[in-house]
């Protein structure tokens, strides 16, 4: 494994040792509705993924060898290859590897609600990656949308898969439109803001909810809604992050906004 490109933000208040990530876990975990890990080794992978050391916790999930852990490592690997990765046939292949690995766990213990949920988080960006009209055609759309509706089964207040969800129905309107959406894939404009509204009622605090539900209506309905989705990055840029993740949510955001 090379050396991966270290967090760009300062990561001093972002560190949970010992009892202080059981302390935080809660509201940590609020998004993706992750378990306590009961063995040290995968609480490790998750205060190295809290604290942007990706590539450590990838090295520390696996190497724990259990649900937990795994997921720590394919979450660590997800939000790297999407915040800081930018050659895109190398963010291609790390999702590939998430997904395939996420598969696998998922079968193994079809309880793990995270593992359903990464695969179909790699697979969706993996699909933005190469196309949605690519990712429609290959079949990828159908299996994330697969694994969603299982993590939501397992976990209904999994509010990371509501907003997966959303970006499902509205990528999938932006690409072949309303009527054809409706018909062929099931998706609807009002499907796709009742996922994103779900997820802000179940993690009001969070800048990704945010962002992504701008990124939707802005798919959904062009310039009709830039002054909404503008609020939105608006109010994303103002929260407070607690993890290395939502730091990166929070510059995305930031930046964003000083480019328009």
């Amino acid at each position: 494994m090379s050396t991966w490109t270290p967090f760009p933000h300062d990561a001093s208040a972002l560190s949970y040792g010992g009892d202080k990530l059981w302390q935080a876990w809660e509201r940590l975990h609020a998004g993706d509705q992750e378990p306590w890990p009961e063995d040290e080794a995968s609480q490790e992978a998750w205060r190295a993924y809290h604290r942007g050391d990706f590539q450590t916790a990838v090295a520390l999930g696996l190497k724990a060898e259990t649900a937990s852990g795994m997921n720590a490592a394919n979450k660590a690997q997800s939000i790297y290859a999407t915040y800081l990765v930018e050659d895109e046939d190398a963010k291609k292949e790390l999702f590939e590897e998430v997904a395939d690995r996420a598969e696998v766990a998922a079968k193994e213990n079809p309880n793990n609600i995270n593992a359903h949920y990464q695969h179909a988080y790699a697979l969706g960006r993996y699909s933005q990656a190469i196309s949605i009209a690519k990712a429609l055609a290959q079949g990828i759309a159908g299996k994330c949308k697969a694994s969603l509706d299982k993590t939501l089964a397992l976990a209904p207040e999994h509010a990371e898969a509501h907003i997966a969800l959303g970006a499902y129905h509205a990528e999938i309107i932006g690409k072949v439109g309303s009527m054809v959406g409706s018909l062929t894939y099931g998706v609807s404009k009002d499907a796709a803001e009742a996922h994103y509204e779900k997820a802000l009622e179940l993690i009001p605090h969070s800048a990704i909810a945010r962002i992504e539900y701008g990124n939707g209506l802005l798919t959904l309905y062009g310039n009709k809604k830039v002054k909404d989705a503008t609020k939105l990055y608006e109010a994303a840029a103002e929260c407070e992050p607690r993890d290395a993740m939502e730091t990166l949510d929070v510059a995305f955001a930031k930046s964003e906004l000083s480019d328009d």
